[in-house]
């Protein structure tokens, strides 16, 4: 038997921490998934968290904090913070609703936002020929935040390349790292 059953063993030991390997990081990515949808389900919002990428909201929330979203049927009001989506633009803005005007025999609602430190109203960052938000756009009302932590998302977005370095390095731990169950049980044997 010899070398060869050595050969034959530590081979088979390979494919299957490999495939192990695999189906673990195969659940880290499922469980990510679950999470995020699990949170959209209580949420009812399309993206329960999002990064503030501007200074607009300052001082309130500053740029690379973190809001938590929820949106309910409950009438929006004057004061709120919401974050909406327009019209041929990928990126939410975070901004506070500033006027609405409730057209009850419609059961319509139009919004009107504006950053807080921002000089006007949001009417220029609005599809053209819009003037108002309806209820459609906004994604959902701001219910918490913590701070600076989306500043890794920012810095992942705007430097990709540090983005890239983070994935190569994580894939060659991945690929690298020893099960120590396999050591102990191949070292039984």
């Amino acid at each position: 038997m010899g070398w060869i059953g050595i050969g034959e063993s530590v081979r088979s030991l390979n494919i299957k921490q490999s495939l192990f390997q695999l189906i673990t990081l195969g659940m880290i990515v499922s469980s990510a998934l679950m999470l995020w949808k699990g949170l959209i389900c209580l949420s009812g919002s399309e993206s329960p968290i999002v990064v503030v990428l501007s200074g607009s909201m300052e001082p309130g929330f500053k740029r690379g904090d973190i809001l938590f979203l929820h949106m309910s049927n409950e009438p929006i009001r004057a004061g709120e913070i919401v974050v909406f989506k327009v019209q041929g633009k990928q990126i939410p803005i975070v901004h506070r609703v500033i006027e609405v005007h409730e057209r009850q025999e419609m059961g319509e609602v139009d919004l009107l936002t504006k950053g807080d430190s921002n000089p006007s109203d949001d009417r220029m960052l609005y599809a053209r020929g819009q003037f108002w938000l309806k209820r459609q756009h906004i994604m959902g009302r701001a219910v918490g935040f913590l701070p600076y932590l989306g500043w890794a998302t920012i810095i992942m977005t705007e430097q990709p390349i540090i983005k890239y370095i983070l994935l190569g390095v994580l894939g060659l731990l991945i690929i690298t790292s020893k099960d120590e169950r396999h050591k102990f049980s191949a070292a039984k044997t």
